[in-house]
Protein backbone atom coordinates (compact mmCIF):
# COMPACT_ATOMS: atom_id res chain seq x y z
CA UNK A 1 0.00 0.00 0.00
CA UNK A 2 2.76 2.46 0.96
CA UNK A 3 4.58 1.74 -2.30
CA UNK A 4 1.39 2.38 -4.23
CA UNK A 5 0.86 5.71 -2.47
CA UNK A 6 4.47 6.71 -2.95
CA UNK A 7 4.19 5.93 -6.64
CA UNK A 8 0.93 7.87 -6.82
CA UNK A 9 2.42 11.10 -5.42
CA UNK A 10 5.50 10.97 -7.57
CA UNK A 11 7.79 8.56 -5.82
CA UNK A 12 11.36 8.86 -6.90
CA UNK A 13 10.80 10.23 -10.41
CA UNK A 14 13.70 12.69 -10.74
CA UNK A 15 11.70 15.07 -12.92
CA UNK A 16 8.93 15.37 -10.35
CA UNK A 17 11.41 15.75 -7.51
CA UNK A 18 13.24 18.48 -9.43
CA UNK A 19 9.96 20.25 -10.16
CA UNK A 20 8.94 20.00 -6.50
CA UNK A 21 12.29 21.49 -5.41
CA UNK A 22 11.93 24.27 -7.97
CA UNK A 23 8.41 25.07 -6.77
CA UNK A 24 9.48 25.02 -3.12
CA UNK A 25 12.28 27.47 -3.94
CA UNK A 26 9.83 29.67 -5.82
CA UNK A 27 7.50 29.72 -2.80
CA UNK A 28 10.43 30.70 -0.54
CA UNK A 29 11.43 33.45 -2.98
CA UNK A 30 7.88 34.80 -3.08
CA UNK A 31 7.58 34.71 0.71
CA UNK A 32 10.84 36.68 1.01
CA UNK A 33 9.61 39.20 -1.55
CA UNK A 34 6.35 39.57 0.37
CA UNK A 35 8.21 40.31 3.62
CA UNK A 36 10.40 42.87 1.83
CA UNK A 37 7.40 44.60 0.26
CA UNK A 38 5.50 44.63 3.57
CA UNK A 39 8.50 46.25 5.30
CA UNK A 40 8.78 48.82 2.50
CA UNK A 41 5.06 49.52 2.74
CA UNK A 42 5.30 49.98 6.52
CA UNK A 43 8.16 52.45 6.07
CA UNK A 44 6.25 54.41 3.43
CA UNK A 45 3.12 54.47 5.60
CA UNK A 46 5.13 55.80 8.55
CA UNK A 47 6.74 58.48 6.36
CA UNK A 48 3.36 59.53 4.96
CA UNK A 49 1.91 59.72 8.47
CA UNK A 50 4.84 61.89 9.59
CA UNK A 51 4.35 64.13 6.55
CA UNK A 52 0.60 64.45 7.24
CA UNK A 53 1.24 65.43 10.88
CA UNK A 54 3.79 67.99 9.74
CA UNK A 55 1.38 69.49 7.21
CA UNK A 56 -1.39 69.65 9.81
CA UNK A 57 0.92 71.54 12.18
CA UNK A 58 1.24 74.38 9.69
CA UNK A 59 -1.44 76.98 10.24
CA UNK A 60 -2.05 78.48 6.81
CA UNK A 61 -4.16 81.32 8.26
CA UNK A 62 -1.24 82.52 10.41
CA UNK A 63 1.41 82.10 7.73
CA UNK A 64 2.97 85.22 6.27
CA UNK A 65 2.47 85.86 2.58
CA UNK A 66 5.31 84.95 0.26
CA UNK A 67 7.54 87.75 -0.93
CA UNK A 68 7.17 88.59 -4.56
Amino acid sequence: MAKALLGYVGGSDPRLLAEMRRLQQRVQDLESELVRIQEENDALTAAASHHDRFMESIDAHQAEPALT
